[in-house]
């Protein structure tokens, strides 16, 4: 079975790589965004084809497509949560393509998306932290359109979004191979086929880049990373003991950990300063890395880095090598939070030195022969 995934991993980072060939060589236009016509703030002011999202559909239906051979031959039964996801990230995906294509209204793009999570909720994919079944449905809605704005938001600079899912999706493999799965097989095949497009992606988004992913491919991966977690990040409760609890929450926060500091940052500080969190801005700890001089690429590998850090700890606590009580969870969040201002701490620099730079580049006031000349009759006068 081993070898199978593997092969099939290289199966999709080729058909990927060719999609996206083939999207960016007859399709130049497509999901273009031009940034003044769209109201966009983008780290790059040049227009690109915003078709990235589409191999991750696409490959993310093939990967289905093979084990609905599989389960067929082994006359296994259609499961409910797999419906549910499957039509729970095909309406993303459809909101995301919308949205490239016509620039959505907030409050629509907002009720889709809770769309997405009453859909998981309805087949059972849902966060349970609490024998209070009103709290598990409020933060299963929260997590799903929490994070699909989130990795909207994090989609502002070549490469980040495309890296960081990816490992995500990394860290979600290894989960699911170290606990299991009754469905073992669909997950598997979905998560290495979006895996696999992901690398395929990343060819052709990597800095300078060609393509971005756009709306299409955030929503996507945003329902599809909320769903997945959900069933094998967010399942290491005591049992739904008491009316809420701490340890489901340890893996959810060192796997996202990237994306929940920046939405977080951004969000607190655009209110802060009055301004509404929905609209976009050179504001995220992406952006602030780049005005303390950092290259993108260099950035990327900063926040993979950040990232890759979860995996051991993570494999740590479910193996469960030293008991995993209150205490552990508290460090764990602890840590998260500790990063939470250390990030903090660089965007600050960042802002300070986007702020010296902006006035040492401050043009100096033109001076003409009138402002001279009251210039001179102040001074005679104060004389």
């Amino acid at each position: 079975m081993s070898v199978l995934l593997i092969s099939y991993l290289f199966i999709a980072i080729l058909l990927s790589l060719a999609i996206n060939y083939l999207l960016l060589k007859f399709s130049f236009n497509l999901g273009s965004r031009n940034n003044l016509a769209f109201k966009q703030v983008r780290w790059t002011a040049h227009v690109k084809p915003s078709i990235g999202g589409i191999s991750f559909f696409i490959i993310f239906l093939l990967s289905w497509g093979i084990y609905g051979f599989i389960s067929q031959e082994k006359g296994l039964a259609p499961d409910k949560q797999i419906i549910g996801i499957v039509a729970a990230t095909s309406l993303g995906f459809l909101a995301g393509l919308y949205d490239d294509a016509f620039n959505t209204n907030p409050l629509l793009k907002f009720i889709l998306q809770l769309t997405c999570g009453i859909i998981l909720i309805s087949f059972n994919v849902k966060i349970n932290i609490s024998n209070v079944e009103l709290l598990n449905i409020l933060f299963t809605l929260i997590w799903v359109v929490g994070l699909m704005n989130s990795i909207n938001m994090l989609d502002n600079m070549d490469g980040v979004t495309g890296s960081i899912s990816a490992f995500i999706i990394a860290g979600l493999i290894i989960v699911l191979a170290i606990t299991g799965h009754a469905a073992f097989e669909f997950y598997m095949l979905i998560l290495i086929g979006v895996f696999g497009a992901l690398i395929g992606f990343l060819r052709f988004n990597w800095s300078p880049s060609k393509i971005f992913m756009g709306d299409t491919g955030s929503q996507f991966l945003g329902v599809f990373l909320a769903a997945t977690s959900i069933l094998f990040l967010w399942q290491f409760n005591e049992g739904n003991q008491g009316v809420f609890q701490m340890k489901p929450f340890v893996l959810p926060a060192l796997f996202f950990i990237i994306p929940i500091i920046d939405t977080t940052t951004v969000t607190v500080r655009r209110l802060l300063r009055g301004q509404s969190p929905f609209v976009g801005g050179k504001d995220h700890i992406t952006h602030h890395f780049a005005y303390l001089g950092l290259r993108e690429k260099d950035i990327v590998l900063i926040l993979l880095g950040t990232t890759l850090l979860s995996f051991p700890i993570a494999v740590m606590l479910i193996t469960n090598p030293v008991a995993w009580n209150f205490y552990v969870s508290f460090g764990m969040l602890a840590y998260v939070v500790i990063l939470f201002f250390v990030f903090q701490y660089f965007y600050k620099k960042g802002e300070l030195q986007h702020q010296k730079k902006r006035h040492d580049q401050r043009p100096m006031p033109k001076i003409t022969k009138e402002s001279l000349a009251a210039f001179n009759e102040k001074m005679h006068i104060n004389n």
